[in-house]
């Protein structure tokens, strides 16, 4: 079951069922149902049950439908560096021991088909591909089980990043080069974790202008979502809504030789198997 949020030709804004034949727009047969996606995420076990039964009888919608961000209320947005075995080689780092943690402002969040502004202040703006575990209950000192319990679904992530912002001013200045406006790129859709067995088994790519720079597979990943759930609630409380970009795998632009950095006019796609793809253009930002 695929989530997602659209803006309709009268620019309302509504949440239905991405299936393979469309759009179901679940909200619109059900206005009793939360008009939040955020908030539907905290109920879902209240709802699931009738979201999915909507879904039975539903046919696609035939107008013409703007996808966005499936979250409209972002909370913590948390990242997971060197998170990849390949990611780590390539450039040339130590295997972590443990999660490398950083976060990025909710002002960076965007959705399918948003541009990627590429700040003035930076020359080396680089692409990662990354899967995201969207949280969907509300968690601190969690266990491995209600770690895992606490997963509510994945989508793509993109984690832009201003490579001569994170590693080249005094400090490693990680949280500000992660978080320039438009850096957190995330859709089309939720796919809710009961269709996804096993998130560490999916294949993950990324293309520019249709050229392949990553293609890896998340079997690559060092620490899988659920302790990354379970190490991060050690610390804080986890509540639905918030999100967790999991690691980028190798193939990045500041890996290569020579680097490849994002320039105004490319268009980023990234595709996560039984996920979705995600677009993004970049421009300037004027």
């Amino acid at each position: 079951m695929k989530l997602v949020r659209f803006s309709r030709s009268d620019q309302t804004v509504g949440w239905g069922l991405q299936t393979e034949h469309g759009v179901q727009d679940i909200f619109a047969a059900d206005p009793s149902l939360p008009g939040s996606m955020v908030e539907l995420i905290a109920k879902w076990s209240m709802y699931e049950s009738r979201v999915a039964s909507l879904g039975k009888k539903l046919g696609s919608v035939q107008e013409p439908l703007q996808l966005l961000c499936p979250i409209d209320r972002p909370g913590k947005i948390l990242c997971i560096g060197l998170n990849y075995r390949d990611h780590a080689i390539e450039t040339k780092a130590s295997i972590p021991t443990e999660p490398v943690v950083f976060c990025k402002m909710p002002t960076a969040m965007i959705g399918p088909l948003d541009a990627i502004r590429l700040p003035t202040v930076s020359n080396q703006v680089d692409y990662e591909a990354e899967l995201v575990v969207v949280i969907g209950q509300r968690i601190k000192h969690a266990t491995p089980i209600q770690a895992a319990q606490a997963i509510f679904g994945y989508t793509v992530g993109h984690d832009v990043s201003a490579r001569d912002w994170q590693k080249g001013k005094p400090g490693n200045q990680w949280f500000l080069g992660k978080s320039f406006d438009t850096f957190a790129p995330l859709g089309p859709a939720i796919t809710v974790a009961s269709s996804i067995p096993d998130p560490s088994r999916l294949r993950i790519q990324c293309w520019i202008n249709g050229q392949s720079m990553q293609d890896s597979n998340t079997r690559e990943l060092i620490f899988p979502p659920a302790y990354l759930v379970e190490y991060l609630s050690q610390v804080m409380t986890l509540e639905p809504g918030d999100v967790i970009y999991t690691g980028t795998p190798s193939g990045v632009g500041v890996a290569r030789t020579p680097p490849r950095f994002l320039k105004v006019g490319d268009t980023v796609e990234i595709e996560i198997e039984s996920i979705g793809r995600l677009v993004n253009s970049c421009i300037a930002d004027t």
